[in-house]
């Protein structure tokens, strides 16, 4: 890492002369990551492309700190994303889409941060699940479907203040909120989540709940070109839910690593309640008749090899249930993820996944369920393949 470092400051006080040095930091940062993707069918055909971000989303970023004294600091982040393959800026046009955010933090009593940024299941939750891992984690294709139950971070939160406690004996806990911003409606496209977590040692456990109001709006919806009216929710798997009034996420994860071995399990209930509450332009208020709420449960094992200081394998299998909406069937998916990361220097480092995916039932559209890897164009058939290398560096 590239560090600017400015060590800065003299004042006088009244009354005397002396003077304290205070410490600051600006780091400048990021990641370019590109590959070559091949799906066995998107919309019914082979494709071959050039990818970006598919390990880790490429970005760049400044992040920094203030030591104010007395256990006081306080620290910032401005972080964009991008293409590698055509240079343009990432997260539906927004500079800063990864993070624009300021806080202050205690050593006391923890750190309190305003502006874009993840959400606190997001912070807790994350680290578990291969897809916000190993598995192609910046492009999504190890991703739970769509990334609904957001441990991708597909979906920052816009306004949002956090806050996040000190360590006690390896207890961590959090809270966040998002200010809709609409006058006359407090409530409205507002998200909030509370989380904990506790590490000792090989042993880590993590819990967490988030609440958005109108999500396909203030979740889904919080980017720059992301639309006011329309649908943001694209996958076939939960875009035919964008009319629910709430999207509520339950999430629990846990991990234990024993030699070289590092295992992860991680569950997540989600539900789309009230469907056909919300308006959406060019989407019927009850879409295939659904009605009442949609319920995904999703199980993952995620199980990590370092099998040289350089080799890393890993395998992971994920099950989602999708039911409860009034007036269709379930639906089903399975899918497994593998993948080998090689590190070439700290840095730098080379990567081969694989993904599969095959899908049963009635999806949220009303017709028969089609595989939908994250990322990728979804199949028109019920099972879908996909095979990635790349190379990543780290700045």
């Amino acid at each position: 890492m590239k560090k600017i470092m400015m060590i800065a400051a003299t004042s006088t006080t009244l009354g005397c002369l002396s003077t304290a040095h205070a410490q600051s930091s600006v780091t400048l940062y990021g990641v370019v990551d590109a590959g070559l993707t091949f799906n066995s069918n998107a919309k019914g055909e082979k494709q071959y492309a050039m990818t970006s971000g598919n390990a880790s989303g490429s970005r760049w970023g400044f992040r920094g700190n203030e030591d104010l004294g007395g256990g006081l600091s306080t620290f910032f982040r401005l972080e964009g994303g991008f293409s590698t393959t055509n240079g343009t800026i990432g997260q539906g046009g927004t500079l800063f889409g990864r993070g624009a955010y300021v806080g202050l933090a205690s050593k006391t009593y923890g750190a309190v941060s305003a502006g874009r940024q993840a959400t606190i299941q997001y912070d807790f939750i994350s680290p578990y699940p291969s897809g916000g891992t190993w598995a192609a984690s910046g492009i999504g294709y190890g991703t739970h479907l769509g990334d609904l139950d957001g441990l991708d971070n597909f979906n920052r939160i816009n306004s949002s203040l956090k806050y996040v406690s000190p360590s006690l004996h390896g207890l961590q806990f959090g809270a966040d909120y998002s200010f809709g911003g609409v006058p006359g409606q407090f409530s409205q496209k507002q998200t909030w989540g509370l989380g904990a977590q506790y590490l000792n040692g090989p042993l880590a456990l993590a819990v967490a709940f988030n609440d958005a109001y109108q999500p396909n709006f203030s979740f889904f919806g919080s980017k720059a070109n992301d639309s006011a009216t329309a649908n943001n929710m694209t996958n076939p798997a939960f875009s035919g839910y964008a009319t629910a009034r709430t999207q509520q996420i339950f999430a629990a994860a846990g991990q234990y690593v024993f030699g070289k071995t590092t295992f992860a399990l991680t569950y997540t209930n989600t539900r789309f309640t009230d469907l056909g509450s919300v308006n959406i332009a060019g989407l019927a208020a009850r879409p295939a008749g659904f009605r009442g709420t949609a319920v995904f449960n999703i199980a993952e094992g995620n199980l990590m090899y370092q099998l040289t200081p350089a080799l890393q394998l890993a395998l992971a299998y994920t099950y989602t249930h999708n039911g409860n909406a009034d007036g269709v069937g379930p639906a089903i998916y399975h899918q497994v993820n593998v993948g080998a990361d090689y590190f070439l220097s700290k840095r730098t480092d080379l990567f081969i996944d694989a993904f599969y995916q095959r899908a049963s039932g009635t999806d949220s559209t009303g017709g028969p369920a089609v595989a939908a890897i994250t990322g990728a164009t979804a199949s028109d058939s019920n099972h879908q393949l996909l095979g990635l290398v790349g190379i990543r560096h780290k700045f």
